[in-house]
């Protein structure tokens, strides 16, 4: 989509522009990340943005910027808007509503298509694109405990078009503090069916299925990747794991999403500390590589002989609540929402989060693929699927 193809270019709502005290133009929001400023001596970029209101096709936008800036060349008002448009800051205010939602899925997906065209920095025909590419999207979620039940009502609520649990354990009175998509009445029941019975009643228009089955090696994984959802078509689009047991189940997913080239995100909690990792074969660092860059980073100063998880005890328990719960499911249907929609435009290979102890203290944590990567190291990435 250009400029020049648009029915009626808009600046988006969201990027509204305005003229700061020195003339200069700012639009996209005072976000970081979204928001620019454009250099105004002659007062047309202002007149062109105010001109792109929706209301005229992009023939006429031009013309009217023409007519109150005499002796401006069309072609500095076309490269302008095409500038803008590349940039993300303008939509097709005559894009007509897509055909594949119905009047009642809009209504309802409405906030969130908006919320996505406020991160989205690509062109698009319509805005509904990146709610539609969810729509289309087949995940499968590997744990639906504290994370995974967080993270399955998220992406439920915001429409993904399949979701597949799976989870072997049933509820227990101990998971009712954190894991929210279960009631009392839920106590002894495979957690899949008292999941899958939530979702559904929270939106009916998701494909969302599940079963009880238990991950025991990375041929497990692959073997559910490779049958797919069950109303069949070919695999999923991402996989995310919520799981923390057995305790190698991320090495098991990494292994195994390089292998088949399958995008995926892990996310959970340790105490205060809430963070998602985003993987996509080929691009960035895999979580292999990314775990030992910080193992490297770190100065623990452990005594000689001394394992690291002195430094850092794993617990027979896991000491948690809704609320920590809830925001590393919500990071990991934020990851997915990076992976399948592409927004924001975040690039793989990290682990971000938050450390509740200290607000305003992010995680972050990236590294550069590393050649000497146990798990990816030895195939060039133009070799991976």
């Amino acid at each position: 989509m250009t400029a020049r193809t648009m029915r009626q270019p808009r600046v988006k709502p969201e990027h509204r522009a305005y003229r700061t005290v020195d003339g200069h133009v700012r639009i996209g929001s005072v976000v970081h990340g979204i928001g620019a400023e454009v250099k105004d001596p002659g007062g047309w970029v202002w007149t062109l943005v105010e001109a792109m209101d929706g209301s005229r096709g992009a023939a006429e936008v031009v013309a009217e910027v023409c007519r109150r800036h005499a002796g401006l060349p069309a072609e500095d008002v076309v490269q302008a808007m095409a500038d803008l448009t590349a940039a993300g800051y303008v939509e097709d205010a005559g894009a007509p509503p897509p055909a594949e939602l119905s009047e009642r899925e809009r209504e309802r997906y409405g906030r969130g298509m908006t919320l996505l065209r406020w991160m989205d920095l690509e062109p698009r025909e319509s805005p509904w694109e990146p709610q539609l590419r969810l729509g289309r999207a087949r995940v499968l979620l590997v744990g639906v405990g504290g994370t995974g039940s967080a993270a399955a009502r998220d992406l439920v609520a915001s429409g993904v078009g399949a979701l597949h649990c799976v989870e072997p354990d049933v509820v227990e009175l101990s998971n009712l503090n954190r894991q929210t998509l279960f009631t009392e009445r839920d106590l002894g029941t495979p957690k899949v069916d008292a999941a899958l019975a939530a979702l559904h009643a929270l939106n009916p228009h998701p494909a969302v299925t599940g079963e009880r089955r238990e991950v025991r090696g990375p041929a497990d994984l692959a073997a559910l990747l490779a049958e797919g959802p069950p109303q069949g078509g070919p695999g999923y689009d991402a996989l995310l794991l919520a799981a923390d047991r057995p305790p190698r189940i991320r090495r098991w997913a990494n292994e195994v999403c390089l292998a088949t080239g399958t995008p995926w995100a892990e996310a959970g909690y340790r105490g205060p500390l809430v963070a998602v990792g985003v993987f996509t074969p080929g691009r960035g660092a895999c979580w292999e590589c990314l775990r030992d860059a910080e193992a490297e980073r770190r100065d623990l100063r452990l005594g000689p002989g001394q394992d690291e998880e002195a430094a850092s005890p794993r617990m027979d328990w896991n000491p948690v609540n809704a609320m920590t719960a809830g925001l590393s499911g919500s990071l990991l249907a934020h990851a997915a929402l990076m992976l399948l929609c592409g927004i924001p435009p975040v690039e793989p290979g990290c682990r971000f989060g938050l450390n509740l102890m200290v607000p305003g203290d992010p995680v972050m944590q990236r590294s550069e693929r590393r050649p000497d990567c146990p798990a990816c190291g030895t195939v060039p990435a133009e070799d991976l699927p």
